[in-house]
């Protein structure tokens, strides 16, 4: 079984920077995606961003610009740089760690609350 734990939300001023932090622990086998993913009130939950164990990284067209991915195996942590927040940033963070091939199993983090303020 794995575990998730999240920090590094809060809230900022628009144009502002945050650095979401994201660290596994349990059984992890390898081979794991891990990822950002954020939700609003009413919303689904969208990719924000994901790296791959050998560091290939996925950004949705928002993210691209302005948020940085990354991770470091060794320490099992993933971590996302936040720059030029914008209110429309505000939401619900998600870590998520996933395995697709077998044995697959998928993840998620408590969440971590990011507010924007314009």
């Amino acid at each position: 079984q794995v575990q998730l734990v999240e920090s590094g939300g809060g809230l900022v001023q628009a144009g502002g920077s945050l650095r979401l932090s994201c660290t596994a622990s349990g059984r992890l086998l390898g081979a794991e995606t891990m990822g950002w993913y954020r939700q609003t009130p009413g919303s689904q939950r969208d990719l924000v961003a994901r790296v791959t164990s050998g560091g290939t990284t996925d950004y949705a067209p928002y993210a691209e610009d302005r948020f940085t991915i990354s991770r470091d195996n060794r320490k099992n942590t993933m971590w996302l740089e936040m720059n030029n927040l914008k209110p429309e940033d505000t939401a619900v963070y998600y870590c998520n760690i996933r395995r697709v091939v077998t044995p697959q199993y998928s993840t998620w983090g408590q969440g971590t609350q990011v507010t924007v303020s314009s």
